[in-house]
């Protein structure tokens, strides 16, 4: 685990030391190492770095920059099958000198070329710079677990785990993308492959780019997309070899990620997701395992959850109940992890948890990614029943109804905001195309409803070509629309971007066994019925957890985490609209509309915004600006 930074400057004017000084801000995600290489060719200059968290083979050997024949690794994640990988290198004649996975990547790719990322579990962005071949190979792992970022302007290449590192190359220009900013309002965060910059942008999940510093020019490729598992055949399997075929799967994913010369744990909330990795991998194990929690004096609090299903498995678990005022200390922190503007407020327990967990352990298990694989979320039922009824209407009267309801949602009042929205959501789904149905049905239950947009920014915006615009022919059924697209959207850029962040912040790695991508290719194959049963979703998770655990334990309404934000805005937090969402302070990027800033600010402050949402993305951008771009 680490953070990697590097360049390519065509112009050859970047200088040696500028590499040092953008890994030196990654030293948060890796404090345990550090290492630079600066290279120069006919054609370019080259920097390349990382900070390393030593979690596999903690000895020098480990080192990175890691040189092997005319290759140069840096690398980020961790391949948790490596030494079966070794083994069959060691086969075909390869030696190694260290117990890293790193040298068995170079090795690996060296042996079997693009085609050795098929081979990989785990977590990863691998940056190679082949000296021979006079090409730098850039590679994201399938889920997007790891993240990346690229600049490419005037010659210039600048790629980093974290967007902060740019800032230390004297090149990079910070414009601020208005069309990306839009994305930010309509999701709470911008996805891939946007970034806030112009000329900057995320390296997509299942993705690869190579840089020819001969031809001085990028390539793009994907090796990896889930939509390709939905458009299989579903199988012919039976209910009950299924659910014996996804618990060895997860048998073997959660084993897998305990692999590590350092103490792991995992974070429990007492939901079925961790449930089932706390549950599997402490049966196999007599040495209990430690699990953490974190607990509120205020909003949605699962401790008391989490501390009986510990209790019932025999794990070594941790509980600490947060006080109000140390997860409000966390908001003013938010700018500077998440550097890039971000909306989801979980953030802060999943930064508060990471903290607890530190203290005692170096590699935590996150079990995200049990709704979007399993269909969790109980808006997969309710936007199902939305589309059945919206297939009532004849396809000839679709295109008909459409602008009429569309029309008519002009004329509603802003002050019925989530009516006016539902109305728009309908207008824009009805469509003799049942998936684009369903596509935009749920893209326009996951935004800011488009009419704040479009009052918002002082010039005028774009949409921005998403996910949701995709082509889902070949599709079973809407439900797996809804599941590939929360895998591709909100899971990759908004959870497994805030786990990232928050674990990084104190030198923790988090892992994700839910995310082993066997188990996404297998499970998108099978019947939608095995997922989702009446109206509860997870059926065939649940029953897997239920052989670990008494249902009547279990069985209970969906929380999460859930700080009362808005309350904290409303009174002893109100020094925060009152500093960054002043009329003066909304002028200072000349980006947004001012006087429809302060209308919205003062229907919340009257606690008659429904969509409240508003205010917070509002808030981290601003308070994103004040601290990267007033500087």
């Amino acid at each position: 685990m680490s953070g990697i930074a590097g360049y390519i400057d065509f112009n050859k004017g970047t200088l040696s030391e500028t590499i040092g000084e953008m890994v030196q801000t990654l030293n948060h995600r890796g404090p345990d190492d550090r290492g630079t290489e600066y290279f120069k060719t006919n054609n370019a200059v080259i920097g390349m770095g990382q900070v390393r968290l030593s979690v596999i083979d903690l000895s020098p050997s480990g080192h990175q920059p890691m040189h092997y024949k005319n290759y140069c690794i840096v690398y980020n994640g961790g391949i948790y099958n490596y030494k079966e990988i070794r083994k069959d290198l060691e086969k075909a004649g390869h030696h190694f000198i260290s117990h890293s996975d790193t040298e068995v990547i170079l090795h690996a790719y060296e042996y079997w070329g693009i085609e050795f990322l098929h081979r990989l579990i785990g977590m990863f962005v691998i940056a190679i710079y082949d000296k021979n071949d006079e090409k730098l190979i850039i590679f994201r792992d399938r889920a997007g677990i790891k993240p990346i970022y690229y600049y490419w302007h005037n010659g210039l290449f600048l790629f980093a785990s974290e967007l902060k590192a740019f800032n230390k190359h004297s090149d990079f220009k910070r414009i601020i993308n208005i069309d990306a900013l839009r994305l930010f309002f309509d999701f709470g965060y911008i996805p891939a492959p946007y970034t806030i910059f112009e000329n900057t942008h995320k390296i997509e999940p299942g993705s690869f780019i190579t840089i020819d510093l001969v031809k001085k020019d990028i390539s793009y490729s994907t090796y990896w997309d889930i939509n390709d598992f939905y458009r299989m055949p579903k199988l012919g399997i039976n209910y009950s070899d299924a659910k014996a075929q996804i618990h060895e799967l997860l048998i073997s994913a959660c084993n897998y990620r305990m692999v590590a010369d350092v103490p792991v744990g995992i974070f429990l909330s007492g939901g079925y997701d961790s449930t089932s990795v706390a549950a599997i991998l402490q049966k196999e194990r007599t040495r209990k395992l430690k699990t953490f929690t974190i607990g509120f004096e205020e909003g949605n609090n699962e401790a008391p959850f989490a501390r009986e299903t510990a209790r019932y498995l025999g794990t070594d678990h941790t509980e600490y109940t947060c006080t109000t005022n140390e997860a409000k200390e966390i908001i003013p922190e938010l700018s500077y992890y998440y550097d890039e503007p971000f909306a989801d407020s979980s953030a802060i327990p999943t930064m508060l948890v990471s903290r607890l967990a530190r203290k005692q352990v170096a590699v935590a298990l996150s079990a995200d990614a049990g709704d979007e694989i399993f269909a969790g979320y109980g808006y997969y039922i309710k936007l199902g029943r939305y589309l059945k009824q919206l297939n009532l209407i004849p396809d000839i009267l679709k295109s008909v109804t459409r602008p009429v309801i569309d029309k008519l949602s002009d004329f509603v009042p802003l002050i019925c905001s989530e009516a006016k929205h539902e109305m728009k959501a309908i207008a824009h789904s009805l469509n003799r195309d049942r998936f684009f149905q369903a596509s935009q049905l749920l893209r326009f239950s996951s935004t800011l409803p488009g009419f704040y947009v479009n009052n918002l920014f002082s010039n005028k915006t774009k949409r921005l070509i998403t996910k949701y615009d995709n082509d889902f022919r070949g599709f079973s059924n809407e439900i797996d629309v809804m599941l590939a697209l929360d895998y591709q959207m909100s899971l990759q850029n908004d959870v497994l971007t805030k786990v990232d962040r928050a674990t990084m912040s104190v030198s923790l790695e988090g892992r994700e066994p839910l995310l082993d991508h066997r188990l996404i290719e297998f499970v998108a194959q099978l019947p939608i019925d095995y997922k989702i049963e009446g109206n509860s979703g997870k059926r065939i998770l649940k029953d897997i957890v239920y052989d670990y655990i008494p249902k009547e334990l279990m069985d209970r309404p969906k929380a999460g985490f859930s700080l009362p934000i808005y309350s904290w805005l409303l009174s002893d937090l109100r020094y925060f609209l009152d500093e960054y969402l002043s009329e003066k302070a909304i002028a200072e990027s000349g980006l947004f509309n001012i006087s429809s800033v302060s209308y919205i600010v003062r229907l919340f402050r009257n606690n008659k915004l429904y969509y409240k949402s508003y205010i917070w993305k509002l808030l981290m951008f601003q308070m994103w600006y004040a601290r990267w771009m007033k500087g």
